[in-house]
């Protein structure tokens, strides 16, 4: 399941890789918040049930989740880059599964940068520490779990931080690489776009409203 906005030039090659995996991936969701260009169109080519609403991460994941009433749902970013072998390691990831747990992947940025490889560990530690995945390392959870927890928070930010609290301990790595972008890294500078995104995380533990954080983030 993946939330769009405006994705359609990088949606369609994650699409292409999931819909070449149908004996694993049975359904791809997009939960699309009002994009402007061809996204929906290329969902649909794909062969994609897409799934219209307001923008919003938190809205979009949870009106998607909705759809689905049974089975392991994939929550992926419209960046995420899988890796050769992907199929097999979820595969095995499935195959051992335990439905009252939820997965997130390891954090692979799509750059050379020595300074990628730093931010790749310090979300490697945040995860071991304080069990905070964020988004961009997708979460396979089952439909019942998730629904048992009350959906994904419909926030405007943090909704993959207030879902993985909710989890807590009920949190464990698979062994998969999820890729993505460095794109937002390499415009805003990769320490500082990493110490925005601890502000913005502390703010949000202490209380501040997502609303308000979403303001000053930039995707």
């Amino acid at each position: 399941m993946i939330p769009t906005l405006d994705e359609g030039h990088r949606i369609g090659a994650l699409l292409a890789v999931l819909a070449g995996a149908p004996a694993l991936v049975a359904r791809i969701v997009v939960s699309d918040g009002g994009s402007v260009d061809d996204t929906v169109s290329i969902a649909r080519r794909h062969g994609a049930d897409v799934v219209a609403g307001p923008p919003g991460r938190g809205g979009q994941l949870r009106r998607g989740a909705e759809r689905i009433a049974d089975g392991w749902i994939w929550l992926l970013h419209a960046d995420s880059e899988l890796p050769p072998g992907w199929a097999e390691s979820l595969r095995d990831t499935l195959a051992r599964a335990d439905p009252a747990r939820a997965y997130y992947g390891r954090l692979r940025f799509a750059s050379g940068d020595i300074r990628a490889r730093i931010v790749e560990r310090l979300a490697g530690w945040r995860c071991r520490v304080f069990r905070l995945p964020y988004g961009d390392q997708s979460l396979l959870i089952h439909a019942r779990l998730l629904a048992a927890l009350g959906g994904v928070p419909d926030l405007k930010l943090m909704e993959d931080v207030a879902l993985a609290r909710r989890l807590g301990r009920r949190l464990a790595l698979m062994d998969l690489v999820i890729g993505t972008s460095a794109r937002t890294y390499q415009r805003d500078g990769w320490f500082r776009r990493a110490a925005g995104n601890l502000i913005r995380l502390a703010l949000f533990l202490a209380g501040r409203d997502p609303a308000r954080l979403a303001k000053t983030y930039r995707r």
